[in-house]
């Protein structure tokens, strides 16, 4: 990290939902001023039908992270048991821990917030006694989104589409506490 701030990785739950829809309506914006209107489209997530209600059942029902900057919420990660039962994804025929959630604050864009976010993720999955770590992602835009994950250990396996929303499946293999 280029700054004296450390992230601090701390679980989360219901209060820090409308952080997340906050980091997630930003996000839009970010994604829509560079012209990415396909991704998560160009009304704010927090007024897509169901986003709202999803952010808090991430909150409540899965595993959720809140990443931490001098107190502030910066980031989010949210893990399950498996993809989300709704996206074209064959199970994976092992047990796994899936990242369903990864976003951070655009304020903050350089400080390693996701990639601290990934490094728990591992060890989560790690500590869990899980060998196989998996996410989705949005495959378009020239891939950067892959290459992102790419760079934090992911290999790419499978495509897959969602209507016309192209994605990739994501695997990193994590090797058990001697």
């Amino acid at each position: 990290m280029n700054d004296s701030h450390e992230i601090r990785i701390r679980p989360g739950g219901p209060a820090d939902a409308p952080a997340i829809l906050d980091m997630l309506d930003a996000a839009v914006a970010w994604m829509n001023a560079r012209g990415n209107t396909e991704q998560w489209g160009t009304r704010p997530y927090s007024q897509n039908p169901g986003g709202v209600e999803r952010v808090e059942r991430y909150t409540t029902d899965n595993a959720a992270y809140i990443a931490e900057l001098d107190g502030t919420s910066v980031g989010a990660l949210v893990l399950d048991s498996g993809p989300n039962p709704q996206m074209p994804i064959a199970p994976a025929g092992e047990p796994e821990r899936y990242v369903r959630l990864l976003i951070s604050d655009r304020r903050h864009a350089g400080k390693e917030i996701g990639a601290a976010l990934l490094a728990h993720a591992a060890e989560e999955t790690r500590r869990a006694g899980v060998a196989l770590l998996r996410v989705d992602c949005w495959a378009g835009g020239g891939g950067e989104l892959v290459a992102y994950y790419e760079r934090n250990g992911f290999t790419a396996t499978d495509r897959f589409a969602s209507g016309t929303w192209p994605g990739q499946i994501l695997t990193r293999r994590i090797q058990p506490t001697p």
